[in-house]
């Protein structure tokens, strides 16, 4: 049985003709004549007698009715408590996020003290997750996108930055441009073991001598706060050794690529009021994600002269 037949066959019934049903439910009355006919015709048996006075039940009617009006009445109750929740902005988002985005964090901090009421699930991971088969309602994605399925709404742009300690400098000289690296030990951002290592600066490609390759930005900038080698990481991870000295950025003039920051949900799949509420919340704070990520570059031109 259709549902929505269903339905307009209880409110016939509650309601006392077609007429008023039609009224009550805002529908054209052909519509529910309609509806109610096809009804009959699937059951094979007559459920309303029809006269100038309204309508009355048959014995097979008063039998669907009795069992379908408890059924659309848990119905209904469900769509309420479900409006009711989205209203409350109350349930639960499922996130997906890359490993080391710290900075959202603080975010997530933020948007849980706004809706105290909403249970936060975050999967941590690099791999790009199939949001539809694990049930991720928004992934945060790093790079370009490429997925019809999928609606992304633009976050932000950032270039990753190349940094080495002042201790690191003070051994090596600064690099003036790319190819100085080569006197450099280095460490690479890599998604796989037997990936290859090379980096994009301004135009030019730089293979350096190679240290250590791992998928893990917090593990190169610990390392790179050691002294053990130049690397490239994210600003938002960057910025505060930066402020504090204990990191300086290489090669200004041979900036790293653009990388894009997306917020991905289902394109097949109505946004609720809790997904719809977490966009709205990470779009108003970009700016300060932003200036989270700011590199001081007078900074990093007076490191440089103390490293000299």
């Amino acid at each position: 049985m259709d549902l929505n037949d269903v339905r307009i066959f209880v409110s016939v019934v509650q309601t006392g003709s077609l007429v008023n049903a039609a009224s009550r439910m805002g529908v054209p009355l052909a519509t529910v004549s309609r509806r109610i006919r096809e009804l009959e015709k699937q059951l094979n048996v007559q459920l309303l007698e029809r006269s100038a006075r309204g309508t009355r039940l048959t014995d097979a009617g008063t039998r669907l009715y009795e069992h379908a009006s408890l059924g659309v009445e848990i119905l209904e109750k469900g769509e309420e408590a479900v409006v009711s929740d989205q209203a409350m902005l109350k349930g639960r988002l499922r996130l997906s996020l890359p490993p080391a985005f710290e900075t959202w964090w603080d975010l997530l901090h933020d948007f849980q003290r706004l809706y105290p009421d909403i249970r936060v699930h975050v999967y941590t991971t690099e791999r790009r997750v199939d949001l539809i088969e694990e049930g991720i309602d928004v992934a945060l994605r790093v790079g370009a996108i490429a997925h019809e399925a999928m609606v992304a709404r633009r976050m932000l742009t950032y270039r990753h930055v190349l940094v080495a300690s002042p201790q690191l400098i003070k051994r090596f000289g600064v690099p003036q441009e790319p190819a100085d690296l080569t006197r450099f030990p280095c460490a690479l951002w890599t998604r796989a073991p037997n990936d290859g290592g090379t980096w994009q600066l301004g135009k030019t490609t730089v293979e350096p001598p190679v240290v250590l390759t791992t998928n893990d930005y917090t593990q190169l900038r610990y390392r790179a706060l050691k002294g053990e080698f130049v690397t490239e990481i994210p600003p938002f991870l960057a910025a505060q050794p930066i402020r504090q000295g204990r990191l300086v950025p290489l090669l200004a003039a041979y900036p790293l690529p653009d990388q894009q920051v997306n917020l991905l949900y289902p394109s097949h799949r109505h946004p609720s009021a809790i997904v719809r509420a977490y966009l709205d919340f990470c779009q108003a704070r970009i700016a300060w994600f932003v200036d989270e990520c700011a590199i001081d570059w007078a900074q990093f031109d007076s490191s440089l002269a103390r490293s000299e």
